[in-house]
């Protein structure tokens, strides 16, 4: 069985959060969803399952960090090109996300930038072509 991501978030607004996660290109999976719970689908191995506090508190006994004021994930994404970063980008941006919290990244082989959710969680889109990668660090091609 292929592995799969199951990326949990606590959300203060779940409609808010959902509406935002479909406008930026995930799909809903109904199936997987409540009045407290979104599950939203980037791929067939990759899902954000979006959680209303009270929800995500059954999860944990550690306090809900504020994601606008402090840091405990970067979420990266990756992109099929250069151009494909950008437009999620600009999904992002479209539907109200601050974008590029974190400075751009653009190497030549990797380019990426980021956007952060209603709730402030980090999500990096990245773009690298591995051959040309490889070919510029030897010991990637080791690993």
């Amino acid at each position: 069985m292929t592995k799969m991501i199951f990326v949990n978030l606590p959300v203060s607004d779940l409609a808010r959060a959902t509406a935002f996660y479909q406008a930026v290109g995930a799909e809903k999976n109904e199936q997987f969803c409540d009045e407290t719970a979104s599950c939203m689908v980037f791929s067939d191995t990759i899902c954000a399952m979006l959680l209303t506090h009270d929800k995500f508190r059954q999860f944990t006994p550690k306090k809900i960090a504020d994601a606008r004021t402090s840091s405990e994930v970067l979420i990266c994404l990756s992109a099929d090109s250069r151009g494909a970063v950008d437009e999620m980008i600009g999904k992002a941006q479209a539907a109200g996300s601050g974008v590029d919290p974190c400075p751009k990244q653009d190497y030549g082989f990797m380019y990426g930038r980021s956007f952060e959710d209603p709730d402030g969680h980090i999500w990096e889109v990245m773009w690298m072509d591995v051959a040309a990668a490889t070919a510029t660090q030897p010991a990637m091609a080791d690993a």
